[in-house]
C-alpha cells in the first residue's frame, strides 16, 4: 500500500474507531509528507508519521489481497486514565488488524519485537511484500498542542 493510500487508510481507520474523537493528515514538508493526528476520547493527542517501504518490484495499481488477519481483542488505550506511548501501539495496532482490509498480512506495536526500538510506533506487513511504519512523532496532553520536538514523547498524555 503506497503510504499516500496508507495515510488516508489509517485517517479513516481510526477516525472510526471508539475511543477517538478524530483524525485528520497532516504533513511536515519533505521532512513527513505523510501523517496522521489522532485526538482520542480524553482531548489527548498524538501525531505519527508513515512511512512505507515498496514491494519488490515497487508498487502497484492493482493491490494484492489475501484473508484479512485475523481479528484480535483491542486492548484498553487508557492506563491510569491517560494514554501511554505503549497502550496507543497496542490499541492501534488492534485497530488497524481488526479494519478487515484484506491487503493487510499482519500488523504490530514496535514494542511488542524482540529488539528495543528507539521510538514507539506501529507496524504493518502487507500480501504484496510492502510494509508500512507509524512512528509516533509527537504527543500531546489536552489543550497542550504538540510543541516543536519530535519524538520527545511524554510517559503518559
Amino acid at each position: 500500500m503506497h503510504p499516500q493510500r496508507l495515510m488516508e487508510f489509517v485517517a479513516t481507520t481510526l477516525g472510526n474507531a471508539p475511543e477517538v474523537q478524530r483524525t485528520e493528515v497532516w504533513q511536515e514538508g519533505t521532512t513527513r509528507p505523510f501523517g496522521v493526528q489522532a485526538t482520542f476520547a480524553t482531548g489527548a493527542e498524538m501525531w505519527c508519521g508513515v512511512v512505507g517501504a515498496s514491494p519488490p518490484g515497487g508498487y502497484s495499481e492493482k493491490p494484492v489481497t489475501e484473508a484479512p488477519p485475523a481479528e484480535i481483542p483491542v486492548p484498553d488505550l487508557l492506563q491510569n486514565g491517560k494514554v501511554t506511548p505503549t497502550s496507543a501501539e497496542a490499541y492501534i495496532a488492534a485497530i488497524l488488524n481488526n479494519s478487515g482490509n484484506a491487503e493487510i498480512k499482519r500488523t504490530y506495536p514496535y514494542s511488542a519485537g524482540d529488539t528495543p526500538t528507539a521510538h514507539p510506533g506501529v507496524g504493518l506487513e502487507f500480501h504484496d511484500g510492502a510494509r508500512g511504519f507509524l512512528p509516533f512523532i509527537h504527543t500531546a496532553r489536552p489543550g497542550q498542542g504538540k510543541g516543536n520536538r519530535p519524538f520527545d514523547l511524554q510517559d503518559a498524555f
